[in-house]
């Protein structure tokens, strides 16, 4: 429990000097890490070297592609029920589709194994 404590209880301070273009780099990796405090972030960068801040636009596209095919597999299946019958036009564009996802999928893990 006594660790929990000190942790909570910030007594001791450490106090350095930055050039003006350091705290401009400062300013901008802060801002990009999306944290605003500078406390936080100093506290953050030196007890973890590092903030990760991931651009997940990649996996949104996925999703918005996986919502797309499978709204229109509900169709299909839809279509295929009232009229007992599976059209290859309609075969051939969800294969498309999903040719499509395998190929965004397959980039966003390169991209993430890239990390590693």
């Amino acid at each position: 429990m006594q660790k929990l404590n000190e942790d909570k209880l910030r007594t001791r301070e450490i106090h350095f000097l930055v050039s003006q273009g350091e705290r401009e780099h400062i300013d901008r990796k802060m801002k990009e890490a999306g944290i605003s405090s500078l406390a936080a972030y100093m506290r953050k960068m030196a007890i973890d070297g590092y903030v990760v801040d991931m651009d997940l636009s990649d996996v949104k596209e996925l999703v918005r592609l996986l919502r797309i095919c499978s709204n229109n597999l509900n169709q299909y299946a839809k279509k295929a029920n009232e009229s007992g019958k599976v059209y290859d036009n309609d075969i051939n564009d969800l294969q498309t589709k999903l040719d499509g996802i395998w190929d965004e999928t397959k980039n966003l893990m390169a991209k993430l194994s890239a990390l590693l």
